[in-house]
């Protein structure tokens, strides 16, 4: 793969704005103001106005927001680039890769990147967000079986990894307590509470192995990133944060759960690939942003991405490595877990703010280089970036 260094200097791919509207429990607003409203905080962060964007890529959750209508709805003029994107939690690590590769490209200049949701109501559950209306017919074996949502399949997977590994509830109760120290330091966070492993343990059941603090929040919002040249970039109001390096992976194994289900995602081929084509090693990242929809997807990543080995995921994250005193800098801004629930967009809007340095009480004193992980389905698709201060 082409290093996202390669060719000349100044069309090297950067992030040169970030955008985020409120986050958490925001009603009265639907999914097309959070992108708009959020394209148009990242254009302003960026120093640029609405009409320098000559692409737009949109990406939409559950509620499925306004598509290749929000080109309108913001009155984007004359765009060289647009299109709707879904890979689930991973799109966004995709978007960027295919902004990136547009302005290395020429194909153009400043590429707004947007994700946003709406599937909270005020006077409905949280839980009733995703839900909808009981399947109609035959559902199927698993449907029968009652596994009919990502929670339930998620279930299954650390189960499996429970049954080949001996991992344990108490060790993915790790994850949730560091993450939530994290998000005690950031401002944005919907849980800033801390909590204990003994919380953990005593939260309802979801789905066995899951208790309530393993699985991720719902939240409204919408976030969005500005990718343009370095060249570009120069004359810009903020730092670029470079991207450096990308890979995608879509095992294609959906509702073909064969022998390595739960065992394996698909970090094992996007991590390589993305940490090659920045010319770096796993030792060189300094901060790790990793998709959290339960807290069995962050050990799965690091297992994957290389950090221990396979089934020693359960012990790296209970060893006292995660969390704001640990080595390892993971989830820096709490996740989706105890922040705020915007599919990739949350843990690649953490990475930007750390690579800037702009993390306050949260920041990491190293932060030359970022991953960012990005996972959709039950591990059906993973994307990953490498983020850097500056160009490598």
């Amino acid at each position: 793969m082409e290093p996202a260094s390669a060719g000349p200097a100044h069309l090297r791919p950067v992030i040169a704005g970030l955008g985020m509207t409120d986050l958490g429990k925001v009603y009265g607003r639907g999914t097309t103001w959070f992108a708009a409203e959020a394209v148009r905080r990242a254009a302003a962060d960026a120093g640029l106005g609405l009409s320098d964007i000559d692409g737009l890529l949109v990406s939409s959750g559950v509620t499925r927001g306004p598509g290749l209508s929000l080109q309108r709805a913001l009155d984007l003029r004359d765009l060289r680039l647009l299109s709707e994107m879904n890979s689930f939690g991973s799109t966004a690590g995709a978007m960027v890769q295919y902004a990136a590769m547009a302005v290395r490209a020429g194909m153009a200049d400043v590429v707004a990147c947007v994700f946003a949701d709406a599937p909270l109501r005020e006077g409905r559950s949280t839980g009733a967000a995703y839900g909808g209306a009981p399947a109609k017919g035959w559902v199927g074996l698993l449907g029968a079986g009652g596994a009919g949502g990502a929670t339930t399949m998620y279930a299954m997977a650390a189960r499996r990894h429970m049954m080949t590994y001996g991992t344990t509830s108490e060790q993915l109760g790790h994850v949730a307590v560091a993450q939530r120290a994290w998000a005690a330091m950031n401002p944005l966070a919907q849980m800033r509470t801390p909590i204990s492993l003994e919380d953990h343990q005593s939260s309802r059941w979801v789905a066995e192995p899951f208790h309530l603090l393993d699985c991720c929040l719902v939240s409204n919002g919408g976030i969005a990133v500005i990718v343009t040249s370095a060249g570009r970039a120069a004359s810009l109001a903020r730092p670029p944060v470079h991207v450096l390096g990308w890979g995608q992976a879509h095992p294609g194994r959906f509702l073909r759960r064969d022998e390595d289900f739960g065992l394996a995602s698909g970090a094992a081929r996007s991590g390589p690939a993305a940490l090659a084509m920045a010319g770096v090693s796993l030792d060189d990242i300094d901060v790790f942003e990793l998709y959290d929809c339960y807290t069995y997807t962050v050990m799965i990543t690091l297992e994957d991405y290389g950090l221990c080995g396979k089934g020693e995921g359960g012990a790296l994250v209970s060893s006292g490595l995660l969390g704001p005193e640990g080595k390892l800098k993971v989830n820096t801004g709490g996740g989706q877990l105890s922040s705020y629930y915007m599919w990739g967009m949350t843990p690649l809007s953490e990475a930007v703010i750390q690579a800037r340095g702009e993390a306050g009480e949260r920041q990491v004193d190293r932060h030359e280089l970022v991953l960012v992980s990005g996972n959709g389905g039950v591990l059906d698709h993973h994307s990953t970036l490498i983020l850097g201060g500056t160009s490598r």
